[in-house]
């Protein structure tokens, strides 16, 4: 195949020229159809959910289950893309995912449609592998900014997938009036899988190709690391708790503002355009001047005083503000994160950790937003200070994370 000939040069040999821009171009397409076939239905949920008799906990369920799938692939995409490979990996997932897209067009009912998102989550579970072919074929000091450049991909992802939900669909349609935007998304991750076939070239060179690792390889690796295991935490809570208020973002304004999928959508291009301008313009400076660990503390203050300052504006223009300064915060925060996890972690170990890192982040996309479907159910407000209250959480286990570089890097000098 094309993109078999010549394998890409990995970040420890002395002449490793980075990243290949048309691989760079494919892998970071692979991360934004991902997370734009997470996001798409972000601005469906309430709609969709109604057309199928769903309750608000039901809805959320809706959008953790893709997740939950998310779970087990990354975990095991992750191992087997340290044994045969990132190439075959992302080929394969990618077109099973696309499959799986056709069929949810198609769900008749809501239990299909769980099932048939969490096949979906399994088969889009390769973030790890993406973050792995990148660390594969990077310095450790451009990590940070290459892992910017995963990031900014997904927040692409985050303002193409709900605006492509949001406008393409037509709930008065009933449930056929959800299927263009989902085969839309199907067949974009289709052509990149196909693409991958031609452009993609190999990261392992040749002889890099190891054993699998065993199931625990990772959580050894991670319980090991007291500096990893923080960054895990901040990740689960962090991400978990982003991804659930974006879970009740369409019950909130449809509550409070009457928004239907058409607001949401285009209040969903903003807040991705704010995540992706903040990746290319900014992570990178602010970590080379700051170091990730102050970078990430910065990202997750500015999460917490968005959430906690939402209920309290509780005005249109507030809700596309604060929804976009949300981004602006996870956007700092969480590539910095996986920067620092990918620089602590041995060589052989990327594919293990990395696809453990993102397992971690699937979980707590699953827990949190179902949580935060309930507590709407009781308070339609109480989301957003339970919100705040983890976020805070994580600020205080990301100044620990700080104290740890801090002490890493005097035990160096």
């Amino acid at each position: 195949m094309p993109g078999d000939r010549q394998p890409a040069k990995p970040a420890d040999s002395p002449s490793a020229p980075g990243l290949p821009w048309g691989s760079l171009l494919l892998v970071l397409t692979i991360v934004f159809i991902n997370f734009a076939g997470f996001s798409l239905i972000i601005p469906l949920l309430p709609f969709y959910g109604a057309a199928l008799g769903a309750s608000p906990v039901q809805i959320t369920l809706l959008f953790a289950a893709y997740s939950l799938g998310g779970v087990f692939g990354e975990t095991q995409w992750g191992r087997l893309s340290d044994r045969v490979g990132r190439r075959p990996v992302l080929i394969g997932a990618t077109a099973c995912a696309a499959l799986s897209y056709g069929a949810f067009a198609y769900a008749p009912d809501l239990y299909s449609a769980l099932a048939i998102r969490v096949a979906t989550g399994f088969f889009s579970g390769v973030m790890g592998v993406c973050a792995a072919y990148v660390a594969d074929v990077t310095q450790p000091q451009q990590r940070a900014r290459a892992m910017g450049l995963i990031g900014a991909a997904l927040n692409l992802g985050f303002a193409i997938g709900p605006a492509m939900g949001g406008l393409l669909a037509t709930p008065a349609d009933g449930l056929a009036g959800f299927r263009l935007p989902i085969l839309v998304s199907g067949a974009v991750a289709l052509g990149a899988s196909a693409w991958s076939v031609f452009v993609l070239r190999e990261s392992h060179p040749p002889g890099a190709v190891r054993p699998a690792t065993d199931f625990g390889a990772g959580f050894r690796v991670v319980g090991a690391s007291p500096l990893l295991a923080r960054l895990f935490a901040i990740t689960f809570i962090g991400i978990g708790t982003f991804a659930g208020m974006e879970a009740v973002y369409g019950l909130w304004t449809a509550r409070n503002f009457g928004w239907t999928t058409h607001e949401v959508g285009l209040a969903f291009i903003a807040v991705g355009v704010a995540g992706f301008t903040v990746q290319v313009t900014a992570i990178g400076p602010a970590t080379r001047r700051w170091g990730e660990a102050r970078v990430i503390i910065a990202g997750l203050c500015v999460l917490a005083a968005s959430m906690a300052l939402m209920p309290v504006l509780r005005a249109p223009w507030a809700a596309v503000a604060l929804m976009a300064s949300l981004m602006m915060g996870h956007s700092i925060a969480f590539p910095s994160a996986g920067g620092l996890i990918s620089r602590n972690t041995p060589p052989a170990m990327q594919g293990a950790v990395n696809g453990l890192s993102m397992a971690t982040n699937a979980l707590g996309r699953i827990c949190l937003p179902p949580l935060f479907g309930a507590i709407y159910a009781i308070a339609p407000d109480a989301p957003y200070a339970a919100a705040t209250a983890l976020v805070a959480l994580a600020v205080v286990i990301a100044a620990q994370v700080w104290r740890l570089t801090s002490s890493n890097q005097k035990a160096g000098s």
